[in-house]
């Protein structure tokens, strides 16, 4: 038996009831989920999308079973969350301990320890020796605009740069510092001022310009049109989320990082939806040995709850006044008891190199489909956080409603996989760690089946 069929025996042991098995008993959308979707137009606001019209009943290891009894193969974690799984038994056991003793006091009135142990987890964890600092908050979007809030406080400045196809959030800063007008900004501005976007290492799409090459020519654009000396941060996702999962080239990062510590720039990575154990890596700047002045963590950090900081450096973290950072839900007990579990269930049970298991079965079934179909132009990622970027065949041209017709295909057969990308245009695979081989061989089945049918 493999390592990655062990493990999958092992979470059915160990609390993951579900049958680990794709299996549909009626039509996507069945009756129930169609009676909710009525509901749920009638009941709520019209700007909150759905991926699928299926509503969940339960979920654990690989499966979502839906309210009609089809169980859907999950690719998607709730977009990068429950990475050690839904219903993983040290967070479900730490939850509710938490929940019977009390679910809120607010810290900043009377503080509890979960808070705390979780600050000291993340300053060990992350990367780098150095002494830090954290603070907890809600969504990965709270917690970035609060390290840009900190950055602007250590250095005195206001500039931020971020890169093309960047996706940080949907507060009026945030969405100042996100690429992409539709859905996340169109309508909603105006945005916050001092934001600035400087051109990312783009592989596929910049002739595999060199890391550094592309690193140089980004400074440059930095340098004439803002200056380093007005520059508080740059903001950069190690392997874009939302933007479509670029992933820089070798020595693009570490560049970076390299002009803002002699220029006095604070270094902020967006690892909301890389961190955790996603890529291959606990965090995905440890690829290249990047240390961030400050990281910003969220999604797969609490399986599942709501929960998300500002790691750093001591002496910026410190910067804020007493009372400048904080919230009446940041650091929850409840979320912070989750915390504590998932992070004890990537170190113990190895789920670093679980996700490099992942990798290599998905990128072997994925290269396997591109060496016969042009229309895959570009398989990239790490560990569990895979894409595939779909074009007009040998064309590079982006192919969007390729990849709506390859993802519709795949949900009427109860595999879950989302889209992402500037041009709609890329499929990605996130999932859970707590995945068998099994499921991911059958998924990935539907999915080359789907590219056989719309070729």
């Amino acid at each position: 038996m493999g390592t990655g069929r062990a493990y999958a025996v092992l979470k059915r042991l160990h609390g993951v009831s579900l049958e680990q098995k794709r299996r549909l008993v009626t039509e996507l959308p069945g009756p129930r989920s169609q009676e909710l979707m009525e509901r749920k137009l009638a009941a709520v606001a019209g700007g909150v999308g759905t991926t699928m019209p299926v509503f969940a009943a339960r979920a654990g290891g690989g499966i979502v079973l839906d309210v009609d009894g089809n169980q859907l193969i999950d690719l998607g974690s709730g977009i990068a969350v429950t990475t050690v799984g839904a219903t993983a038994p040290r967070v479900v056991a730490a939850v509710t301990e938490q929940v019977s003793a009390f679910t809120h006091t607010c810290f900043m009135v009377t503080p509890y320890d979960g808070y705390v142990a979780v600050a000291e987890a993340l300053n060990r964890v992350t990367p780098g020796g150095h002494e830090k600092r954290s603070v907890l908050f809600n969504s990965g979007a709270e917690a970035v605009e609060n390290a840009v809030k900190i950055a602007r406080a250590y250095t005195g400045r206001n500039a931020v740069v971020v890169f093309d196809h960047a996706y940080h959030g949907r507060t009026n800063l945030t969405m100042a510092m996100t690429a992409k007008s539709m859905p996340y900004k169109h309508g909603f501005g105006p945005f916050a001022p001092e934001v600035y976007r400087a051109p990312l290492s783009y592989p596929f799409r910049d002739g595999g310009l060199d890391g550094r090459v592309a690193a140089a020519r980004a400074i440059d654009q930095i340098e004439k049109q803002i200056g380093a000396d007005t520059l508080a941060a740059l903001v950069i996702e190690p392997i874009q989320g939302e933007g479509g999962f670029i992933e820089p080239a070798p020595g693009f990062l570490p560049a970076l990082a390299a002009w803002c510590r002699a220029n006095g720039v604070v270094f902020v990575a967006d690892e909301v939806q890389t961190g955790f154990a996603r890529t291959g890596h606990m965090f995905a700047c440890d690829s290249e040995g990047v240390v961030p002045d400050l990281i910003v963590t969220a999604k797969g950090i609490a399986g599942g709850l709501p929960l998300s900081a500002v790691t750093g450096r001591a002496e910026i973290m410190n910067a804020p006044h007493s009372g400048g950072l904080g919230g009446t839900y940041g650091g929850n007990p409840l979320a912070c008891a989750a915390a504590l579990a998932a992070i004890e269930t990537i170190e113990a049970d190895g789920l670093t190199a679980r996700a490099r298991e992942i990798e290599t079965l998905v990128k072997t079934r994925l290269h396997k489909i591109q060496a016969a179909d042009g229309r895959l132009g570009d398989v990239r990622g790490r560990g569990a956080m895979l894409a595939v970027e779909l074009v007009r065949d040998g064309s590079g041209e982006p192919d969007p409603r390729l990849a709506r017709d390859i993802s519709r295909y795949a949900h009427q057969r109860g595999v879950i996989v989302l889209t992402c990308g500037t041009y709609g245009n890329v499929l990605r695979f996130l999932p859970p760690l707590s995945i068998s081989d099994e499921l991911l061989d059958d998924a990935f089945d539907v999915l080359a089946a789907a590219f056989e049918e719309t070729r």
